[in-house]
């Protein structure tokens, strides 16, 4: 085995980082802080990250084929152009709701852009239950709902064959599996795949690798443990400098490094001071396995 390397490698702690996907046009990592309100992209060649500041909680950003990106802002679908610095709302969700955001979003292989929503939290994983959804904006701009009765919808990805949809509502604290229609994007025959144990804490971000194993960041469990959705054992645990991990994706020239993002938000001053890294972007090298990359968005 390699040894596995970890290093902070953008520092500007987020208040709550989120949802990193590597953009292989600009050879760049993307990627969200959601109560700091921006959409950032981190160059390996600069090491500096520019951020783009919005009008609200931005919760996952995804690559566009037509160019540029889309985001989930709010309770918006909306289109991001970078050099413009230009959102403009596609559409919205959960309109009968006062107090919901999107969370986490990803776009699968046929291009369509799955996105939750939570309630909006009163302190770092306390909030209303059972408020959010899982939505899918279609290539269309069409949306559909798939069931509600959510607490905090997070990571999703889809398997090698495309006909499993993995997905985490974290706090049931289980990665669940659902049978998938890429012709259609409808999904059903829900099961739990994997139940957290208790020192790995709440997941929440997600991605696969081209062996079909699923990567899971554990926030508040300071971890990426790597588990087999076929047997629903954990193969790998990779421990983190801070607790707070969020989300996790690969990414660099061929994939085989893996981006890690962290959250600051709810730690007091000693924990920061034991902890100065949280909120930071990290990158693991010396897994052994590759990534596949990201499907952007059809509309």
């Amino acid at each position: 085995m390699s040894s596995v390397g970890i290093e902070c490698v953008a520092r500007e702690g987020c208040r709550i980082g989120e949802s990193p996907v590597w953009d292989e046009k600009e050879g760049a990592l993307l990627y969200v802080d959601i109560t700091g309100r921006k959409v950032c992209r981190w160059s390996p060649v600069s090491r500096q990250a520019q951020a783009i500041p919005v009008d609200a909680p931005v919760s996952s950003v995804a690559l566009r084929k037509s160019g540029d990106y889309v985001i989930t802002l709010g309770t918006r679908f909306a289109a991001l152009k970078w050099k413009e610095e230009l959102v403009t709302t596609i559409t919205q969700v959960d309109k009968d709701k006062a107090n919901t955001r999107f969370n986490d979003g990803k776009v699968d292989p046929a291009g369509r852009y799955f996105a939750g929503t939570m309630a909006e939290e009163i302190r770092p994983a306390v909030l209303e239950r059972r408020q959010g959804s899982l939505y899918t904006l279609f290539p269309d701009l069409s949306v559909v709902k798939h069931f509600d009765q959510v607490d905090i919808s997070n990571g999703l990805d889809w398997s090698l064959d495309h006909r499993t949809f993995f997905y985490i509502d974290s706090l049931s604290y289980s990665v669940d599996a659902f049978d998938y229609d890429l012709q259609t994007g409808k999904i059903g025959n829900r099961r739990s795949i994997y139940k957290l144990e208790k020192e790995e804490s709440i997941p929440d971000g997600m991605c696969i690798d081209t062996e079909g194993k699923l990567w899971v960041a554990c926030y508040d469990g300071g971890r990426v443990i790597r588990l087999d959705p076929e047997t629903g054992k954990r193969l790998q645990t990779v421990k983190l400098p801070v607790d707070k991990t969020t989300s996790c994706c690969f990414g660099g020239k061929d994939y085989s490094e893996m981006y890690v993002t962290s959250a600051s938000d709810g730690m007091d001053k000693e924990w920061l001071s034991r902890q100065p890294q949280a909120g930071g972007i990290f990158k693991i090298t010396g897994l052994g396995v590759k990534g596949v990359p990201p499907y952007p968005f059809a509309g």
